[in-house]
């Protein structure tokens, strides 16, 4: 698996005559309401779902406030009560403190990603664990006896992640490991002797190492005959047993029992997609396996002691986000999305095999039969590669009603386009555009072949697979073939402006999210906690301080904006550290300097990706009003 780092009111007619349907698709089964960019905006949503002691609550992190807030949803009636009220910054749910009441949450300034580790006591007062204006820290779980707590933070040296123990009732800390060599963690056995830790080759490959804190010996893990991804799945209770994934000699990731006194290797679980994650439950009873298929997770729960998989109810469309079993391993809590809703907490029994859904988070005033189910879809490219992608299609599209479309391009390189639920997606879609969210070449979950096919050729073939995209829709009877825009952020961004750039005449319209228009000063501006990532990061993109200059500038848009002629909309954080907001000011002015409509929207308070509800509104709503101008309005006056 290779690493993304970069960086969602027409009246239909219904007819009872089969044989005209079969003849045009001109019909629909009901009359499909539009709802305005507040009302998507209306949705909740939750990510987090920590048990509380007695295992009668969930800690999670909500916006139904406008702003990420901590709630808990009371398990047995699914009410739920806002514990923080935050309106500025937004606060991300870690956990309970064991047997206190206590809780942990995380949060950064304005989207600044240097993000802290602070405990809400049980008066509402609430303490910075971890502070430091440029120290960035996060939780990675409790000491055995539950009385400490491990993170990583990078406060020694700004490049780097040590990982440190703090006792919670004293708050005293120290470091378990100095991180002096650039290695990422990976897992720490129950009794602190053994880290698993990581060390990046490419953004594809990586090596994979368990570090002896008694003897202070490494012993190498990964082999380096048979090169590929290798990532950390935990010890076992007993420590006789470490879990790791890997690609090694396949495509797809694999799940990997390595007996730590013999080096002996076991494959536990293969399939023919990725093992996104593993891990056993508190006591070792379970073990869970989420596997990436197809652009949406699927689970698979084994008992760890018969390896006999363990039924529980599907959910319908579902997309398994996470995971977490309860300390008693009598309850497992899941976080299901599907395309047509944002993500829902249940709540699984396992002994009574009672699912029981705690939250509805689709707006009450929409009705999810007005919104379109994703689907997967494929088409072949100029080379004949065969280029997997999420299709969108208004339910307001016929023969004889043409809609206009978009290309829709994920961030990374090596994001991927999924079949969760997206509000600006289904806004978008509701307003009458149709959108294929292209997997193009690079993109992570098809094995990792395709995904290294885009090393070092950004913005050619990875291009073309979107124009490829863009012919498909071109081919549909019910798409406006001269009315076809591209959207992206992050990466994705960058190949709207790639695409307006080096294709001017492919796309009417180009919607610039937060991407990349100069690689040369963006590679050489990573934050400093990236230091780790920096040569895999260069050897996928290429090195800015070497020859590899010349096509880094040849493929920045910002050096060749003279050949921009279309519409272009572009939005921005100030905070962003990934992407500068220089980026997207430079290749504005260029483009203004040279007559081409554009829209222009910066928020002060956001960073590389947009989270308070106001800014979403006011952002994703000129995004409709950017197409509808000059993509759907350009004949219709609209």
């Amino acid at each position: 698996m290779k690493i993304p780092y970069f960086l969602g009111a027409v009246l239909l007619l219904v007819s009872c005559n089969s044989e005209q349907k079969k003849k045009d698709n001109d019909t629909a089964s009901h009359e499909v309401k539009t709802y305005s960019i507040t009302q998507f905006y209306g949705n909740s949503r939750i990510n987090g779902g920590a048990f509380s002691g007695d295992e009668s609550k969930l800690l999670v992190s909500g916006d139904e406030s406008g702003i990420f807030n901590l709630y808990e949803i009371t398990i047995s009636d699914g009410t739920s009560k806002q514990v923080t009220h935050s309106d500025k910054e937004s606060f991300y749910a870690i956990d309970y403190v064991p047997g206190t009441g206590e809780m942990l949450y995380s949060a950064d300034k304005g989207g600044n990603e240097i993000s802290h580790i602070y405990l809400l006591d049980n008066e509402g007062k609430s303490t910075d664990l971890t502070p430091g204006a440029q120290a960035k820290s996060s939780f990675v779980g409790w000491s055995t006896d539950k009385k400490s707590m491990y993170f990583l933070s990078n406060k020694r040296d700004p490049r780097y992640f040590d990982v440190y123990k703090m006792d919670m009732a004293g708050r005293k800390q120290n470091m378990l490991y100095e991180n002096k060599e650039g290695y990422s963690f990976s897992g720490m056995s129950d009794d602190e002797h053994i880290l698993a830790l990581t060390k990046s080759v490419t953004t594809s490959e990586n090596r994979l190492f368990l570090y002896n804190r008694n003897t202070g010996k490494t012993e190498e893990v990964s082999d380096p005959d048979k090169p590929g991804s290798y990532s950390g799945s935990g010890f076992s209770k007993d420590g006789k047993y470490f879990f790791y994934s890997t690609d090694a000699d396949a495509e797809f990731a694999y799940l990997v029992k390595y007996e730590l006194t013999t080096g002996k290797k076991h494959i536990l679980y293969k399939t023919d997609w990725d093992v996104m994650y593993s891990y056993t439950s508190e006591n070792g009873k379970y073990r869970v396996i989420a596997i990436n298929e197809d652009g949406k997770n699927s689970l698979v729960i084994l008992d760890d002691a018969t390896g006999e998989k363990v039924d529980f109810p599907e959910i319908p469309d579902g997309d398994i986000i996470a995971v977490s079993i309860s300390e008693s391993e009598e309850k497992m809590r899941l976080t299901v999305g599907t395309s047509k809703a944002p993500n829902n907490i249940y709540v699984y029994d396992f002994k009574s095999g009672e699912l029981k859904k705690l939250t509805e988070t689709l707006n009450p005033e929409i009705d999810g039969n007005d919104l379109v189910s994703a689907e997967v879809v494929r088409f072949k490219s100029f080379d004949g590669l065969e280029i997997p992608a999420i299709y969108y299609k208004p339910l307001s599209a016929t023969a004889s009603h043409k809609v206009p479309a978009l290309v829709w391009v994920h961030g990374g390189p090596g994001g991927q386009s999924r079949t969760g639920y997206s509000s600006l997606i289904q806004y978008l879609v509701n307003s009458g555009y149709a959108i294929l969210a292209v997997n193009n070449r690079g993109s992570s979950g098809y094995g990792k072949t395709f995904y290294k096919m885009d090393d070092k050729n950004h913005g050619d073939k990875d291009l073309k697979d979107c124009i490829w995209g863009k012919k498909w829709l071109e081919k549909q009877p019910y798409i406006d073939a001269d009315k076809i825009g591209i959207i992206g952020g992050s990466y994705g961004g960058y190949m709207t402006m790639a695409a307006m750039t080096f294709e001017p005449d492919a796309f009417k319209v180009g919607v610039n999210i937060f991407g990349v228009t100069n690689w040369l000063r963006t590679l050489r501006s990573i934050p400093p906690y990236w230091e780790s990532f920096r040569t895999a990061l260069y050897e996928e993109l290429g090195d800015p301080n070497t020859a590899d200059s010349v096509r880094l500038k040849a493929i920045s848009p910002l050096f060749h904006a003279e050949q921009i002629k279309n519409p272009v909309m572009v939005l921005q954080g100030s905070n962003d550290p990934r992407v500068l907001q220089v980026e997207s000011d430079e290749i504005v002015e260029a483009m203004k300097q040279n007559g081409v409509p554009v829209v222009y929207v910066v928020f002060p308070d956001e960073g590389h990706g947009f989270v308070k509800k106001e800014n979403e509104i006011k952002g994703y709503g000129k995004i409709r009003e950017f197409l509808d101008k000059y993509l759907k309005g350009e004949n219709t006056g609209t």
